[in-house]
């Protein structure tokens, strides 16, 4: 299949002819159409809300069908674009018997589509697998070969069927009819591949049965596919003055990093809150209630007498500096996400303005922030309760304000703890006017709330990746995302925050961060990394999971270049990761993942494929990925890996390539593998040999 063009609206396993739908005739006394379909996907548990995708996403369509007795049925996929262009796509059986249909199709443009399911009495399947049982056993033999006559002679008199397939079945029909033709050679027209064919692409239907029209949303890559960068411009540029205090970065300074972060191959560089920090109750290192002159507070902690959400922090510079920061990442290829956290320090300008904002308690003080057993006494939470019309005008307005600086991603922090009404309101509003915005929940909480803010508009959600770091763990995790949540949960697994150090990467040393690194950049489309992980800062603040000397209540001074030029960064793995990511689109596809057998208890391994027909290349993608989860050690296994997943028989040699260390090596379906943390602890395979 040739490369993707301007005038595709989809990629397809299964494209066939568009042609009419006509239904039959449905019984407005019964619920179910004449030959039923029970549950399908992509959906959204409730059927509240419309699942979703990202343009080029290969989105798997499945849906179980069936009908009485033992005659045979098909399923096709009908699928309307935005702009109403209509396509029709033939789904295979997944599993013979269980009566479930798949096909895979890459939506190529934004918007809502509309999908339905399309069951047919599939006449030539039903009339080839009798013929094929009862002309080999003598029963009946003239019958079957006087039905497929009629059938073949009636497909050939469709009007749009291609002259050669005409040709096809007139002498299919005529050899059937002619009585000097015998059995044995009627059996060769029962199995031709070729009629079969012409009939999976333009099928004889009876009992044609359009099920009900459902919403797909698709939404802009970036909202589901992207490899992320965090750091605080006020680090970038920051010097310490020969009286020990600190002159902040800029904007200006903190441009100066922007090329280094491109040059790794990352996509998105987001910015904590850039806003006026509180003076009231500001926080000393460490979250300590202690301060001295020129430290500079939490971000978090927003709004001071300099303004609020819609004023920059007077230290990094002006709206203008801002909107030049934004043009020089564009023009190294790099897009601005920006916090939106909807909270308030002490002296923002909302407390005095809009008391009723916030909960005030029995004693007349306003409630600080609580996360037992941290205390945030420098922010103030919105009650979203009290004025909710106003609040709304509020961060709309917010919002508008940055998307007119050229802001294009939001990262939403705490989003589980505001009304989720307010969120599905809020971005459904935004999308409305503005639908390339992306909106990312920074939702570390109980499935319950993080799948409802999916489902309820974000497009990206943090997750329980951060935590998951065993075999077992990970493929859990990784099947969950991948599969059982694809269809309204976009993760973005994040290997580190400001906030998050876990003892894995405090205690696993480089191989642990190598591996953290490798998983998250292959196992799923979106991930991202916070400043400092390529310098493997691994020291935590006593009895926590936070990094000591936190940067969310001080400066940090590092110095990029000397790490990496000494072998001391991670950047070049992490420039390698991103660069691997981009050469194979299967890395990019967040339902392409599945987990293969090992036998030891910390090698993980996984699939990520993408077929030629879904590519766009117009090539197929196979990744292996094997890693060894323990990173204080040598291990040495057996790893089995399915090649049918990429249609190759199992036990079919094939080659694959180390993309980190460009060994080739020949596999098949039992591989012996010894990866040495301390050494290389993921191998990356391309498979070179497909099907």
């Amino acid at each position: 299949m040739a490369p993707t063009t301007q005038n595709q609206t989809v990629r397809s396993t299964a494209e066939i002819p568009l042609r009419a739908a006509t239904s039959t005739r449905k019984d407005p006394a019964t619920r179910n159409a004449r030959l039923p379909i029970g549950s399908h996907r992509p959906s959204v548990p409730g059927g509240r809300f419309a699942p979703s995708a990202v343009v080029g996403e290969a989105v798997p369509f499945t849906v179980t069908a069936f009908r009485e007795g033992h005659d045979r049925i098909g399923v096709h996929l009908r699928l309307t674009s935005p702009s109403g262009v209509s396509t029709l796509h033939r789904l295979r059986p997944l599993h013979d018997g269980y009566d479930q249909w798949t096909v895979s199709v890459a939506p190529l443009e934004q918007g809502t589509w509309t999908f339905r399911f399309e069951t047919f009495a599939d006449d030539f399947a039903t009339w080839q697998h009798a013929a094929e049982l009862k002309i080999a056993a003598g029963v009946d033999a003239p019958l079957m070969r006087e039905i497929g006559a009629q059938l073949f002679t009636t497909a050939a008199a469709e009007k749009d069927r291609p002259t050669s397939e005409k040709t096809s079945l007139k002498a299919a029909a005529k050899a059937l009819r002619d009585a000097a033709v015998d059995d044995a050679a009627a059996l060769i027209i029962v199995r031709d591949p070729h009629l079969a064919d012409a009939f999976a692409h333009r099928p004889v239907a009876s009992l044609v049965s359009v099920h009900d029209e459902q919403a797909l949303l698709v939404e802009r890559e970036r909202a589901g596919v992207g490899a992320w960068y965090e750091f605080f411009p006020r680090s970038e540029g920051a010097v310490r003055l020969p009286d020990g205090t600190v002159q902040s970065g800029t904007f200006r300074t903190a441009a100066d990093r922007l090329p280094a972060v491109a040059d790794m191959g990352f996509e998105v560089v987001y910015l904590p809150p850039i806003h006026p920090i509180g003076e009231v109750n500001r926080k000393g290192p460490n979250n300590t209630l202690t301060t001295v002159p020129g430290d500079p507070g939490s971000p978090w902690a927003i709004g001071s007498s300099a303004g609020g959400h819609d004023a920059v922090h007077p230290d990094l510079g002006t709206l203008e500096d801002f909107r030049a920061f934004v043009a020089a990442a564009s023009d190294v290829g790099l897009e601005v996400a920006l916090d939106l956290a909807l909270q308030a320090a002490p002296d923002h300008p909302w407390v005095t303005a809009h008391p009723e904002w916030f909960t005030t308690l029995p004693d007349g003080s306003i409630a600080y922030a609580e996360n037992p057993p941290k205390k945030y006494q420098d922010i103030y939470p919105i009650n979203f309760d009290n004025d909710p019309e106003g609040i709304r005008a509020e961060v709309l307005r917010i919002v508008r304000h940055w998307i007119a600086q050229g802001v294009q991603i939001f990262r939403v922090d705490n989003p589980h703890t505001k009304p989720l009404q307010f969120w599905e309101w809020l971005i459904a509003t935004v999308n409305a006017e503005a639908p390339d915005v992306v909106f990312l929940a920074e939702a570390f909480t109980r499935p319950a709330p993080l799948q409802a803010l999916a489902q309820g508009g974000f497009q990206q959600s943090y997750s329980y990746f951060t935590w998951r770091n065993t075999k077992a763990e990970l493929e859990e995790f990784l099947g969950w995302i991948s599969h059982d949540t694809a269809d309204f949960m976009r993760p973005n697994l994040f290997v580190n925050t400001p906030d998050i150090l876990t003892e894995y990467l405090q205690f696993g040393g480089r191989p642990g961060y190598k591996v953290r690194a490798a998983v998250a950049a292959t196992a799923g489309a979106s991930y991202g990394v916070y400043a400092g992980y390529e310098l493997f800062e691994n020291v935590a603040r006593p009895g926590s999971e936070e990094n000591i000397d936190n940067e969310k209540y001080e400066y940090k001074f590092r110095d990029w270049a000397g790490a990496e030029a000494s072998g001391d960064s991670l950047a070049p793995y992490l420039r390698r990761l991103n660069e691997i990511r981009r050469a194979h689109p299967a890395l990019r596809q967040l339902r392409a993942f599945t987990a293969q057998a090992t036998d030891d208890d910390a090698i993980l391994a996984y699939v990520k494929h993408l077929d030629a027909a879904l590519s766009p290349t117009g090539q197929a993608d196979t990744i292996i990925v094997v890693a060894n989860v323990d990173p204080h050690s040598a291990r040495e296994t057996t790893v089995h890996i399915d090649s049918s997943l990429w249609g190759l028989p199992r036990g079919q040699a094939y080659e694959v390539e180390d993309l980190i260390t460009g060994a080739v090596w020949t596999w098949g379906e039992h591989n012996y593998v010894r990866l040495d943390a301390f050494h290389e602890p993921v191998h990356i395979l391309a498979v070179r040999t497909q099907a």
